[in-house]
């Protein structure tokens, strides 16, 4: 009857009656038996379905933690750079009209790289980008605003004559060595680096617990991993007790002997978490979500004060430029570049206009600087207003810090579920007794050497790369935040737990399951004993008992109060509002709002 309720194979292959002389593998007994081959191949199947569903179900809620806040930060960190990118763009339709239709790409493509950058793109480079930004833009200033209606030079002065498209070539790959835009291209790079490293090590580490996770619901169960896990759950229904249950004993020896290579992710795992906690923290505070939306602000300050600064130095800049790549003179054609010259340009600021004067003019200059920055208008698109960075990372710092001691503790997890039922007797996975003798041996790879319920020969190797990957990225991030303290000490103190759990597993357990209890629902402490609950760190995960199948999952959702049972839509967060984002921009310039 069990056989058939379980859905573990059909009628015809239960037999009538206990039998003897079947050749099993796994549930040998000299006496009766009510098993055949073919039921324990059946049983084999089972276990292996059966145990990775009970995995998926109880990384069910870590999984939607991690991925609806994953696409919830791309979602903020993106709409955060569009918002931005167009506040840069109406620099150039504002103040410097003759450049605008060509500058809109080069604003376009460069906060692109802004978002690959931020994204964690390892190919996406913030000096690679800024300084192509500021290269592309060189020839634009130059011809229109230092250097209006200049066109081809005749072909009879040698050796300068080049034609245009040989001129910009030159201005680009002269522009780092001329500097027509100042320190503003360095100092872009040095607090864009600065601002995003938070957001940037956020996402990238994001990835890497979606991966760990997705890793732990597909690890290979072994041979002897998938014995005794039939030994355990179904080798007494041979003998006709269908009701028993394993020691808690047995079933941690076994969990911890089949999920070695997921406990050994547990170490940095924890480390991994923590990080996540401090990056949240620090995304939440006034110190990091404000520098990193001033910083992206700050992008149109650089590109005007720059331009203002080869507007004050065109002079010099246009002496430098003819030295190396050689003079262009009004075209005889009448041919020129549409511009407007700095003397008779007028900028347009609601009502009122601006007129900026001749390059030739410092002080003129510099008060013309003084009065655009405080005259740009601030308008953006409504829909590319950001998310409130502030608030998702508070939720998520709330949620992710519940699940530090997942992958270490999800033996002990699973086996709780076996032990629904409190009994005075249990299976030892031979027989039916009050208390399990065997000795209860830690969750490590070396602990597993004296594992008595099944042999661990190593650990599967897609975990093993897992893991490699997980502590180089925590050794990477630890070094770029300038946070390599804090790895230091986390590490000390995670050897020093190990050490005691390494110690503490030696140990002899003389009463049931280890140390006391009757298979019930006690738990087993990391030192291979027995305690009454479970760490803080996953106490509030009740066992599911009926996993939740992954074509009915829901769509991922993020947890918000620290409840993994309450999900709100990442959909739903509050939008940082047009007011307060205006507040934070002025902090960073005397600009007044019109």
């Amino acid at each position: 009857m069990a056989y058939m309720m379980r859905q573990i194979g059909t009628a015809e292959l239960v037999p009538d009656r206990p039998g003897t002389g079947e050749s099993l593998r796994v549930c040998m007994h000299s006496g009766p038996s009510c098993c055949t081959s073919k039921m324990e191949d059946s049983y084999v199947a089972a276990v292996r379905s059966e145990t990775q569903q009970k995995m998926r179900s109880y990384s069910f809620e870590l999984k939607y933690l991690i991925t609806g806040h994953t696409r919830a930060y791309r979602e903020t960190f993106d709409s955060l750079v569009s918002f931005t990118s167009n506040l840069t763009s109406t620099l150039f339709d504002h103040v410097y009209a003759p450049l605008a239709t060509d500058c809109r790409p080069l604003v376009s493509r460069l906060f692109n790289h802004i978002k690959l950058h931020l994204s964690g793109d390892p190919d996406a480079s913030l000096d690679r980008a800024v300084h192509r930004f500021y290269n592309d833009l060189f020839p634009l200033v130059y011809r229109r605003l230092l250097n209006p209606g200049i066109g081809r030079r005749p072909s009879r002065d040698p050796p300068f004559h080049s034609s245009s498209a040989n001129h910009n070539d030159c201005l680009r790959l002269t522009r780092q060595d001329v500097g027509p835009f100042g320190p503003h291209p360095r100092l872009l790079v040095s607090n864009l680096a600065r601002a995003l490293a938070t957001g940037r090590a956020m996402n990238r580490l994001l990835r890497m617990a979606g991966e760990v996770v997705s890793a732990t619901e597909k690890v290979t169960l072994s041979r002897e991993c998938v014995q005794g896990l039939v030994r355990m759950q179904y080798c007494s229904h041979c003998r006709g007790l269908t009701l028993i249950r394993p020691c808690t004993g047995l079933c941690v020896n076994i969990m911890r002997g089949c999920l070695v290579g997921v406990s050994e992710i547990g170490s940095p795992w924890g480390s991994l978490v923590v990080l996540l906690q401090r990056l949240a923290a620090l995304l939440a505070s006034s110190s990091g979500h404000q520098s990193m939306e001033l910083a992206l602000l700050a992008v149109r300050n650089h590109v005007n004060d720059g331009i203002l600064h080869a507007q004050l130095h065109g002079p010099r800049i246009t002496a430098t430029v003819e030295k190396v790549c050689g003079p262009l003179e009004p075209s005889v054609t009448g041919s020129t570049l549409t511009s407007v010259t700095p003397a008779t340009a007028s900028v347009t600021f609601g009502t009122s206009s601006m007129t900026p004067p001749t390059s030739a003019s410092p002080a003129a200059l510099q008060e013309f600087q003084s009065q655009s920055r405080r005259s740009l208008p601030l308008k953006g698109s409504r829909a590319d207003k950001p998310r409130s960075l502030k608030k998702l990372s508070r939720e998520f710092q709330g949620s992710i810090q519940r699940y530090q001691g997942f992958l270490s503790e999800l033996p002990e997890m699973l086996c709780e579920s076996e032990m629904e039922v409190e009994q005075h007797t249990c299976w030892s996975g031979d027989d039916v007794v009050e208390s399990y003798v065997g000795h209860v041996v830690g969750s490590s790879l070396k602990a597993q050497r004296e594992n008595p319920e099944m042999t661990v020969r190593n650990t599967d190797h897609v975990l093993k790369g897992v893991k490699r990957r997980l502590e180089q990225l925590l050794k990477e991030l630890h070094a770029e935040l300038g946070w390599e303290d804090m790895a230091r000490q986390n590490k000390e103190e995670e050897e020093g737990g190990s050490g005691q759990r390494e110690m503490g597993s030696g140990d002899d357990c003389d009463d049931e399951d280890g140390c006391e209890g009757s298979g019930g629902m006690d738990g087993v402490d990391e030192s291979g004993g027995v305690s009454s609950g479970r760490s803080p760190a996953v106490k509030d995960v009740p066992p599911l008992h009926h996993p939740v199948t992954p074509q009915h999952a829901p769509p991922p959702q993020v947890a918000v109060r620290g409840s993994a049972h309450t999900l709100a839509s990442s959909s739903h967060l509050t939008p940082l509002s047009l007011a307060s984002l205006l507040s934070l921009f002025l902090l960073l310039s005397p600009w007044e709002p019109l």
